[in-house]
């Protein structure tokens, strides 16, 4: 009777042994998978901030420009206000002559 425990046991023992077996290969198999997903999430990761990063720099540089192109606008405004001006003084000027002759 002990014999038969005794091969009842080791036969339940293999079946674990197999079965722990048969799970570390599972888990190990989940852990290249997962590795594999780290490094593609990585590289995704990378790629974007970089993206980011030159979305960034391309941002300054249009900010850059639309303030150029603002300065721009408002010395030519100024500089319309004032040729405006002088042209309204030129035709003042101008009507008296006129009315002279």
């Amino acid at each position: 009777m002990h014999v038969r425990d005794a091969n009842r046991q080791i036969s339940e023992l293999r079946f674990k042994l197999v079965k722990s077996e048969q799970e570390v290969a599972a888990l190990e198999q989940n852990v290249i998978r997962l590795e594999g997903q780290v490094t593609r999430y990585k590289s995704a990761s990378e790629n974007a901030e970089k993206v980011e990063d030159d979305l960034k720099a391309e941002k300054r540089k249009l900010q850059r420009e639309l303030r150029s192109a603002l300065d721009k606008v408002d010395e030519l405004e100024a500089s319309n206000s004032l040729l405006t001006k002088r042209l309204e003084k030129m035709k003042a000027n101008r009507s008296p002559m006129f009315a002279q002759q």
